[in-house]
């Protein structure tokens, strides 16, 4: 804390404040605090030698027995002193006979008030208090004052660091969304290349398994008319292990089956994810928009995390999809990333790491519906200080080069603004977290039954 010191006498600072080490933050304390003091029982004209003396002097701290009392500002003294014959009457009494003239309302903040907040209770006041210093509460018997001046440049300096900040931060999004949007063009084309040839292959294997079926038809009747076996028969038989291909050769092809499948879900996940850039809204299945996002994180849930779903009844909506799917795949990565950090960490053996994903269907006033989307995770929870700031842009806790602090923010955007809905969230250190999603139903989407 800078001050100026006059008790009783007086030292000028010798430099000058950088208001560009000011944060959003700063309070009061980082400002220069006039301390300057007087017993009320000194003479007026010892005020008036100090004002005289220091130009830059705001006011004056008045006591009566070491005991705060008020404040003689400088505007209000020179106004009452400016007056016919007022010298004359005051400057050789004590301070109380004047002050009972120049008294006015004071307005008193602690030390550690906001700048910002303490502009604007200042800029609050009555036109003519709007210049008189602010004092500020030390401790008990310990005051200083502020210069108005200073208070309202503080003031603008955080401002334009906020508007600053502002812009970074847009620019700083626009430039995260932008490499979303080439992502998801990127995917889309690869899942488009992709599709073609697995289309070919998931088409043609049920064919395969006719043809198969037909041939071992077709092998056994063979048997069957030829009666004994000849020597060559056996042996080719014994060679290509026939009994073995017969009893695989169906697995193989249930395999292939269940494979191409499979291809085709992650697929089709990685084109819906891939829609970043939705002109319009379309109508959208929410648990499949869930298990698509789960299919794509598939690999990284393969590492010992179990996954529960319990879902309600949902009815379709209508909604950006791929921005739904990138909010749904940043809750579900978050919670897979506090998983296998506290998995890390984790000596006991009896716990397991899990998530689980929610959907309900919600009733509200007068009718309206919704749908709620929770993702638990069992890990290490937020601390109440992170929690605060859990929606603020740039704000991560991961280490540096594995979080961008867009994740949330960019979700949060898309929730409340793109879709009017809700993002909330609980969480509780060493326990775990909760995210919860709610979309509004639009009442255009028609559902005659629930999927």
């Amino acid at each position: 804390m800078l001050t100026l010191a006059m008790t009783p006498h007086l030292s000028v600072p010798s430099t000058h404040f950088d208001f560009k080490t000011l944060t959003l933050d700063s309070t009061l304390s980082k400002l220069f605090l006039y301390d300057a003091e007087i017993e009320d029982t000194h003479p007026v004209v010892e005020v008036a030698e100090l004002f005289d003396n220091y130009p830059i002097l705001p006011g004056i701290i008045l006591k009566h027995q070491g005991k705060f009392v008020g404040m003689v500002s400088r505007r209000r003294f020179l106004e009452r002193m400016s007056r016919p014959y007022a010298r004359e009457l005051f400057l050789q009494r004590p301070i109380q006979s004047l002050y009972g003239f120049i008294q006015t309302e004071l307005a008193i903040v602690p030390l550690e008030t906001g700048i910002v907040k303490a502009a604007q209770l200042s800029l609050k006041r009555p036109a003519e208090l709007l210049y008189e210093p602010l004092v500020v509460e030390i401790g008990e018997d310990d005051y200083r004052l502020v210069d108005i001046h200073q208070l309202l440049v503080a003031q603008s300096q955080i401002h334009k660091l906020t508007s600053r900040l502002l812009d970074e931060s847009h620019y700083a999004q626009q430039v995260q969304t932008e490499k979303m949007v080439s992502l998801g063009r990127m995917v889309a084309g690869v899942a488009h290349e992709l599709r073609n040839p697995i289309n070919s292959v998931s088409g043609n294997i049920d064919f395969l398994i006719n043809y198969f079926d037909n041939l071992l038809c077709l092998l056994n009747c063979y048997q069957e008319e030829m009666g004994i076996k000849s020597e060559r028969v056996k042996q080719l038989e014994e060679e290509l292990d026939l009994e073995f291909v017969l009893e695989d050769m169906p697995r193989l092809l249930k395999s292939m089956q269940i494979g191409s499948e499979r291809l085709t879900q992650i697929v089709n996940s990685l084109r819906n994810f891939a829609r970043m850039d939705d002109r319009k809204k379309q109508i959208m299945d929410v648990h499949e928009c869930l298990d698509g996002t789960l299919l794509i994180l598939d690999n990284r849930l393969k590492q010992g995390i179990r996954v529960l779903k319990d879902y309600d009844k949902i009815p379709l909506l209508d909604c950006y999809s791929g921005q739904l799917s990138q909010v749904f795949m940043n809750l579900l990565a978050n919670a897979i990333d506090v998983l296998m950090e506290k998995k890390e960490k984790q000596a006991d053996a009896e716990w397991e790491p899990q998530i689980e994903v929610v959907t309900r269907l919600l009733k509200g006033e007068q009718g309206r519906q919704g749908v709620s989307v929770k993702i638990i995770d069992n890990g290490s929870g937020i601390s109440e200080e992170n929690q605060a700031k859990l929606f603020q842009t740039f704000f991560t806790t991961k280490p540096l080069g594995k979080g961008t602090g867009f994740g949330l923010p960019i979700s949060y955007q898309i929730v409340t603004e793109k879709h009017q809905g809700e993002l909330k969230f609980k969480s509780q250190e060493g326990v775990g977290t909760e995210f919860e999603v709610i979309l509004p139903l639009s009442s255009s989407v028609p559902n005659p039954e629930l999927n």
